[in-house]
């Protein structure tokens, strides 16, 4: 870091998650980093036709960034490619914005992000090379479930402690408790344990436990985004990897 009299200098790496236009031709422009969390950077200017920076701030592409300013209204002084991540298409490109969606609101502002960072890079470039999205974004719903500290442990009853067996089933409460059921027995959600071990285990090669993988964790994002629906499930809810 250096002094300016604009005030401190920071860097650090970063990936664009939204964009918003401010004022005439400027954006805000939320990044995720792994040192500074989730951050507003304005950009001015960067909505000129020529200006430098139009073509840099463009989503799943790893920049380096320099801004200065702490608190508030952060400016954005140079944003560089870092390269190394190939482009997103098709199908993998309405995921990534799905993995975006999820960072932008639930991400608190300003935590330290090292891991979630790291997560959020492998599954950018798996998403680009692999035929098959549902897996990458199983785990990487999980593991931002583990970075916010609100993951549920799987391969154990919560109330015994005992281990999961695969065959019985399961639900899960609002805070991820995980509860055997009995006959005839209900819950919001409910899978068998098998499910809950390929999700500990990250194996999502089962199609049953697949399935109901998908179902657990969208009852986890919902309760933990707190009944706010996503966009991007909505508008692309005909796509099957969402």
């Amino acid at each position: 870091m250096t002094s300016e009299k604009r005030g401190t200098t920071h860097e650090d790496q970063g990936f664009v998650l939204h964009t918003t236009p401010w004022r005439e031709t400027s954006l805000v422009v939320e990044v995720l980093t792994p040192h500074n969390g989730r951050i507003s950077l304005v950009a001015k200017g960067v909505r000129r036709p020529r200006a430098a920076l139009r073509g840099v701030l463009q989503p799943f592409q790893p920049l380096h960034l320099v801004w200065y300013g702490q608190e508030g209204l952060r400016i954005l002084k140079s944003a560089e490619w870092q390269g190394g991540q190939p482009l997103l298409q098709g199908r993998a490109l309405f995921c990534g914005f799905y993995l975006n969606e999820l960072l932008f609101r639930m991400v608190v502002p300003e935590d330290n992000q090292e891991l979630l960072f790291e997560s959020y890079g492998r599954a950018l470039f798996r998403l680009a090379l692999e035929p098959t999205q549902e897996p990458i974004l199983r785990t990487f719903e999980y593991e931002l479930l583990q970075s916010l500290g609100v993951a549920p442990v799987l391969d154990r009853e919560s109330l015994t402690n005992l281990p999961v067996v695969a065959e019985v089933l399961y639900g899960l409460d609002r805070d991820g408790a995980v509860v055997r059921l009995g006959p005839g027995q209900e819950n919001a959600v409910q899978c068998h344990g098998k499910t809950l071990l390929d999700m500990a285990k990250g194996n999502y090669g089962d199609p049953r436990s697949a399935q109901e993988c998908k179902r657990v964790m969208r009852w986890l994002l919902q309760v933990h985004l707190g009944g706010q629906e996503l966009h991007t499930r909505r508008i692309l809810q005909e796509i099957p990897t969402l």
